[in-house]
C-alpha cells in the first residue's frame, strides 16, 4: 500500500512516515522545496506550491491513503495576517489536493486529516466528546471548523474521511513539552494563570499509533486524539518539576501578564478543554501511555 503525507517534516508527520515505512508501506510526501523531491529514507518527495496552486500529480499515483497534516504553527503571535496564514495553510492545501483528485482517475480510498480540540469551548467542568454540540466561537474554533470542512469535501469524490482532533502532543524533542520544561529547568517555572485550565495531552507515540490504527482499521468520522486522563495546567507543571527535581517557588504567572505578552495567543495556554478519549478506545485502540507521570518519566528522563 502507498500513502501520501503532507506536513511530513513536522513533529507528527516525520514520525508517521517512519512508522509507515517500518510497516512496509510506500510513502510519498509533498514538499515546497524542489531540492527535497528525491527519495529520502525510502520515501519519495514531490513538489507542491499551495500558494501558486502547483502540485506534481505524480504524487497521487497509486496512493490509497492521504494523511493531511500540513498547517502553519498556531504557536506564533496571532496578527491579522498570521491568522489568515494559519487558516489558509490548512484549507488551501486541502483544496489543492481535492482539485488534483477531481481532475484525474485516482486510487485514493481514505483521507485522514489532522484537526484540533480547539473546536470545543474552554471549560473547567464540561467533558467533551466528538458528539458535543457546543463549539468554540473564538478564533481556534473557527480554524477547526474550516479545517474540517475542507476535509469533508473529499467525501464527494467517494473517499472516506477521518478527522483527528489532536490535543497537547508531548514529545521529547519537539512540540510544547521542551518549551514548558525549559523555565522549570532554570528554576523559574510556575503554573500559568489560574492553573486550573485542563490540558488534554497525548504521548507522541500514541499519537502516531492512532493515525496508524485509523488507517489500518479504516475508521471514518471524527476522533479525539487525547490520552484517557487529562490534567490541569498546575498538575502538569508540578509533575514536570517533580521529575526534573526542580522546585516551584514562584507564584502563578498572572493571566494579564500573559495576555500583555502574547495577545490573543495567550488563549492557547490560559484556556483548556476536558476531552474524552472514549470513542477511539471503544473502537479497540489501547493507549500505551495513560498516566501523565509515566509519560513524563519516559520523555524527560535521560
Amino acid at each position: 500500500m502507498k500513502v501520501l503525507i503532507t506536513g511530513a517534516t513536522g513533529l507528527i508527520g516525520s514520525r508517521l512516515a517512519k512508522a509507515c515505512l517500518e510497516k512496509g508501506y510506500e510513502v510519498n510526501y509533498l514538499t515546497t522545496s524542489k531540492e527535497k523531491v528525491d527519495s529520502e529514507n525510502g520515501s519519495q518527495g514531490f513538489y507542491w506550491n499551495p500558494k501558486k496552486g502547483e502540485l506534481d500529480a505524480e504524487a497521487l499515483t497509486d496512493v490509497s491513503v492521504i494523511f493531511h497534516l500540513a498547517g502553519a504553527s498556531i504557536s506564533k503571535r496571532w496578527t491579522q495576517s498570521y491568522r489568515k496564514t494559519i487558516i489558509e495553510s490548512r484549507t488551501n492545501t486541502a483544496d489543492l489536493l481535492y482539485k488534483a483528485l477531481q481532475n484525474k482517475t485516482h486510487t485514493v480510498e481514505h483521507f485522514i486529516s489532522a484537526s484540533g480540540i480547539g473546536i470545543y469551548p474552554a471549560s473547567y467542568t464540561n467533558l467533551y466528546t466528538e458528539d458535543s454540540n457546543e463549539q468554540n466561537p473564538a478564533f481556534l474554533g473557527e480554524v477547526v471548523r474550516v479545517w474540517e470542512k475542507a476535509a469533508d469535501q473529499f467525501e464527494s469524490l467517494g473517499i472516506s474521511v477521518t478527522k483527528v482532533r489532536t490535543g497537547l502532543v508531548l514529545a521529547k524533542d519537539g512540540g510544547a513539552l521542551p518549551e514548558i520544561a525549559r523555565p522549570i529547568k532554570m528554576w523559574v517555572g510556575a503554573p500559568l494563570g489560574s492553573g486550573k485550565q485542563w490540558q488534554s495531552w497525548i504521548h507522541i507515540e500514541d499519537m502516531i499509533r492512532i493515525y496508524m490504527f485509523i488507517m489500518e482499521e479504516h475508521l471514518e468520522g471524527t476522533f479525539n486524539a487525547v490520552a484517557p486522563n487529562p490534567v490541569t495546567n498546575a498538575r502538569l507543571t508540578k509533575t514536570i518539576a517533580n521529575i526534573l527535581q526542580k522546585p516551584l517557588w514562584l507564584p502563578n504567572i498572572p493571566s494579564w501578564v500573559l495576555r500583555l505578552i502574547l495577545g490573543d495567543m495567550s488563549k492557547l495556554i490560559l484556556e483548556g478543554q476536558l476531552v474524552s478519549s472514549e470513542k477511539i478506545e471503544k473502537h479497540g485502540f489501547t493507549f500505551y501511555y495513560t498516566k501523565l507521570e509515566n509519560t513524563l518519566q519516559d520523555l524527560l528522563k535521560k
